[in-house]
């Protein structure tokens, strides 16, 4: 073995500072080539045929491979380069070639099969159990039954589509790079508040011009969208944020996704054929909770009739305002956002960067973590001397009430050039049950909020907040887990509609007033929020819940739509599909060229195709499960610990719904959703 590539150490993370591109292709070839060894040494004649020798090697191995591809993976969204692009698109496609032919492996199949037949199986543990389970399932997910040629065929498939998954994020991250506008004359950021002249400053100085910079970064368009008070100004930035990586806008064609939108669903129909679904909707259903495609159409449509009047009544009140008050005479897309900040400051006094100077960085991180500490007895201390991609990113310890180290987390918080937009919890490494000891599980988080100035730290809005606090949800779901096998230990192998659960139920934290006092402190003065401002902040909680909702029924249907209804002989049809579904639901009509569909990740390059569904599906487990910490105390010890062990240690290990029914005593309510977005009583 080559000890002088970083990426084959088998244990201990990631030497981020030694890995170059050049390393990703012979440590995944090495890897590979020791993982298809060892298969056809089990699967020889007198290979072991019991779940040690069959189903735990293959955890074994696939443990190997993430200690290589997870940091590569991460380094490809944070520190993107077209050596690094190289390197991974090269690699990534030898990985899926790999799981392709192992998945279709029919004598491993057998030996899984014989594994789970076998009367000593039902004696193991629940989740040893489950994992075979999951494994034969993934079998007959990847086409081991199929014969030639649709099983090469379906290999095919795969490996098409994990490339165009990459290049669709591709795209995405440079149509954001590539759009940018020079403000020279201060008139032009009238209205923007000085935290945002701050950041737009900073990109101006990190580009070595004159003036303010206004980029497609998240926290740039925010602060245009949002405070702008030139109109011409907010249309560009919609303009050109809204039409990235698409055949229209001011960089038309150039990173197109429009082909790689048409050929995903093509592809992901042609697979979910071969495996006898009717569609890729269908298919997507196997590794969830809802049980058909009706019963999702059902659960959106429902919401939608319920939340579209609110939101119709919410924009018919916006754009009186936006014209009484605006001189706004039509309301336009790029109008939303800048009038609503305004009524909300007139009807609940409140704005944003009201906010603002209560939610520095550094405060909220801490708040959280104690929050953490008094909900499941466990805390996160900083570490510097672990190895890392960026100076910004830092490395926390999960430990016990005895200071064990138990788990850890690699925080990454702020916008850069390279790095995608968004954020994300992902897995470094996972918890396992090695020959050798325990490994200890590892998390990604990342966000892309403003970073610091020379003036000021680094200060979050509420729903920065809000989004901190979700992805150290899944993060949490993680590295709480008390599961030994990485397929079904943490977020792995959970239902795909229940695992938002951990995430957004940590939400619900940011809205209380015990754990806001934790962190929520003037920078300047250290003065806690007041109560007055708080007060307005929960009357101003479920401003425009109406018409959130409604976007995120949009988002949801569009997705299930486009993979149910796609049909070959007429192409993806996506956005015909779209006009259709915001007729049905939404109340903003964006304009003809709007491209949202091209820069949507979660669908096309992420795990929610057939899926964005999720994030209400789950929305009602966590309104609900939250619901038992209002009625015994937000930070109630026991029922943190009942949290713990009954939704997070278990991981993937039993089906979500048992372990929601474990903890809330019953099956979960409809109607929390909509109580949560304050839409009934």
């Amino acid at each position: 073995m080559n000890s002088a590539n970083p990426l084959l150490q088998s244990s201990g993370l990631p030497r981020f500072s030694a890995i170059q591109p050049e390393h990703v292709e012979p440590a995944i070839d090495t890897i590979l080539a020791d993982y298809r060894a060892r298969i056809d040494a089990l699967l020889a004649p007198d290979g072991a045929r019991d779940f040690a020798g069959v189903v735990l090697l293959g955890e074994e191995l696939e443990d190997r491979l993430n200690h290589a591809w997870a940091p590569v993976s991460h380094l490809h969204g944070v520190a993107d380069s077209e050596e690094l692009r190289k390197a991974y698109s090269a690699a990534q496609e030898k990985i899926v070639e790999h799981a392709s032919e192992l998945g279709q492996n029919r004598a491993l199949y057998a030996a899984t099969k014989a594994v789970g037949d076998a009367p000593a199986t039902q004696a193991l543990p629940r989740a040893a159990r489950t994992l075979v389970e999951h494994e034969l399932r993934d079998f007959r997910l990847s086409g081991v039954a199929l014969e030639e040629p649709a099983r090469s065929r379906f290999r095919e498939i795969a490996n098409e589509l994990a490339k165009l998954a990459t290049e669709f994020e591709e795209a995405v991250l440079d149509a954001t790079d590539a759009w940018s506008e020079t403000l020279a004359d201060a008139a032009q950021l009238a209205g923007i508040p000085e935290s945002g002249r701050a950041v737009l400053r900073a990109y101006a100085e990190e580009k070595g011009v004159d003036g303010w910079l206004v980029t497609l970064k998240q926290p740039s368009v925010q602060a245009v969208l949002t405070y702008a008070d030139d109109r011409a100004l907010r249309e560009r930035v919609y303009t050109a944020y809204q039409t990235r990586a698409s055949d229209q806008g001011p960089n038309a064609g150039a990173f197109d996704n429009s082909p790689r939108i048409e050929k995903i669903l093509a592809l992901r129909h042609e697979a979910a054929r071969l495996l006898g679904f009717r569609d890729a909707a269908e298919e997507s259903l196997a590794t969830k909770m809802a049980p058909s495609p009706d019963t999702v159409f059902a659960f959106l449509r429902d919401l939608a009739a319920r939340a579209k009047p609110v939101a119709m009544r919410e924009l018919d009140e916006l754009r009186a305002f936006a014209a009484s008050e605006l001189g706004l005479a039509e309301l336009q897309p790029w109008d939303v956002g800048y009038a609503a900040e305004k009524l909300r400051e007139k009807k609940y006094a409140l704005n944003e960067e009201e906010l603002k100077p209560y939610f520095a960085l550094d405060a909220v991180l801490a708040g959280f973590f104690e929050i953490v500490r008094r909900v499941f007895g466990v805390s996160m201390k900083r570490r510097d001397d672990v190895d890392v991609w960026h100076p910004d990113v830092r490395y926390y310890d999960l430990v016990d009430a005895n200071d064990q180290v138990f788990a850890g987390a690699y925080v990454d918080l702020y916008a850069r050039g390279g790095k995608r937009g968004g954020a994300w919890m992902d897995v470094c490494v996972n918890r396992f049950a090695r020959k050798d000891g325990m490994q200890l599980p590892v998390a990604f988080l990342t966000c892309n909020f403003a970073p610091p100035t020379k003036d000021t730290p680094s200060l979050l809005t509420h729903d920065d907040v809000l989004t901190l606090f979700h992805e150290f949800g899944h993060g949490l779901h993680h590295m709480l887990t008390e599961v030994d096998y990485p397929g079904v230990a943490g977020i792995s192998g959970v239902e795909w509609d229940a695992v938002e659960l951990p995430s957004q139920f940590m939400e619900n934290f940011g809205w209380q007033r015990e754990a806001l006092d934790l962190f929520a402190r003037h920078w300047k003065t250290g003065e806690k929020l007041p109560d007055e401002l708080f007060a307005r902040m929960q009357a101003a909680r479920h401003f425009h819940a109406g018409m959130f909702l409604v976007r995120q029924l949009e988002f949801g249907l569009f997705d299930f739509r486009i993979h149910r209804e796609f049909d070959p002989a007429r192409g993806a049809r996506a956005m015909d599909i779209l006009r259709e579904v915001r007729d049905e639901v939404a109340v903003v009509h964006p304009p003809e060229w709007q491209r949202f569909p091209h820069a949507f990740t979660h669908v096309f390059a992420g795990g929610y195709g057939a899926g964005y569904y999720s994030y209400l599906w789950a929305e009602v487990l966590s309104a609900d499960a939250f619901g038992r910490f209002e009625e015994a105390g937000v930070f109630d010890r026991a029922t943190g610990e009942a949290y713990r062990k009954a939704i997070l240690a278990v991981g993937g290990s039993r089906p979500a719904l048992e372990s929601f029914v474990e903890f809330r005593g019953r099956e979960p309510l409809p109607d929390a959703l909509l109580r949560s977005y304050g839409l009934v009583a």
